[in-house]
């Protein structure tokens, strides 16, 4: 006969040799549940990692509890553990029967129940002993302690616990001292992004003086020539009017009217007369300095000024 259990009741087993069988109905949208066993001493921890039975350590070291793969019955999923509990060392006080999800919360489990077996393979057939319906408290727990073997005198009893957890079976195995590696051994983490690196930027440009005039492909012209004097081409040089010479100055070209002497002479310019070109006007140095700019004619070191005429004396 099965005895329905109750959240919080306990019951003395009559035998030590036992399998918890967890079941719930599948169907789509329903998250995947996985039953692991965990073997604590009188202080509620774990030994070693090796305390820990789930689908990854299926089996531990005393070989007295072992987990077995799952399988689709009749209205649904069934996963299982297997204990012998007359072969478990002194220090081992109890043995949690736990459930994870994998996709979801135990709000989309339905139907989920404990069955506890007498006996171990082929021996626990037929009608179980036990039999305990989980229901989840808030909807958002992600692992269950569905009950707990323990001690009690010589023999062992179970308890029906349905404790709820919202940090999976990490969480609930860490709780109990489990060291769980969150990632596989051997592997690098990828390193932390630094600080965005500005864009390397080319180095500005040397400033260079503005030329004056642009280079052909002649010739160079240098950027700050100084401009120069421009030679005279077919324009005749106007002799400079008469008057004494400056200091410092050499005496100037004789005027065509007192080279020509007394008497008429040919007037050369003058109303009525064609205009003969004019040579552009050139700077001529202020009084007291050197030489005219370079342009002028130079005078001969022998030349005198002609007799000058009696308009040209001085009464």
């Amino acid at each position: 006969m099965t005895h329905a259990m109750v959240k919080g009741s306990n019951v003395q087993l009559e035998t030590v040799a036992v399998r918890a069988v967890l079941c719930w109905s599948a169907g789509s949208g329903v998250p995947d549940v996985d039953v692991s066993a965990l073997l604590l001493d009188e202080g509620g921890r774990v030994e070693s990692d090796e305390d820990f039975v789930f689908y990854n350590q299926p089996r531990h070291p005393s070989g007295a509890v072992s987990h077995v793969a799952k399988t689709q019955a009749q209205g649904g999923m069934r996963d299982s553990v297997e204990a012998d509990l007359g072969a478990l060392a002194p220090r081992v006080d109890r043995v949690l029967l736990a459930a994870s999800t994998d996709g979801g919360t135990f709000r989309d489990v339905r139907q989920l129940r404990l069955l506890v077996y007498a006996g171990a393979g082929q021996a626990a057939e037929g009608e179980p002993v036990l039999q305990f319906d989980i229901e989840p408290e808030t909807g958002a727990e992600t692992a269950m302690i569905c009950g707990e073997l323990y001690r009690r005198g010589t023999g062992w009893k179970f308890r029906a616990l349905g404790q709820g957890y919202d940090t999976g079976l990490v969480g609930l195995a860490t709780e109990y001292g489990i060291t769980v590696e969150e990632a596989e051994p051997g592997s690098r983490p990828e390193p932390a992004a630094g600080p965005e690196q500005p864009a390397a930027t080319a180095p500005p440009a040397p400033s260079v003086p503005p030329q004056t005039s642009a280079p052909t492909d002649d010739a160079t012209v240098p950027a700050f020539a100084t401009p120069q004097p421009q030679e005279p081409e077919d324009f005749p040089l106007a002799a400079p009017s008469p008057g004494p010479a400056a200091a410092g100055h050499a005496p100037t070209a004789p005027s065509p009217i007192a080279a020509a002497g007394p008497g008429p002479a040919a007037p050369t310019q003058g109303y009525g007369y064609p205009q003969q070109p004019q040579q552009p006007p050139a700077t001529r140095p202020a009084y007291g300095y050197p030489q005219p700019a370079y342009g002028y004619p130079q005078p001969d070191p022998d030349f005198t000024l002609p007799p000058q005429g009696p308009q040209f004396q001085n009464h």
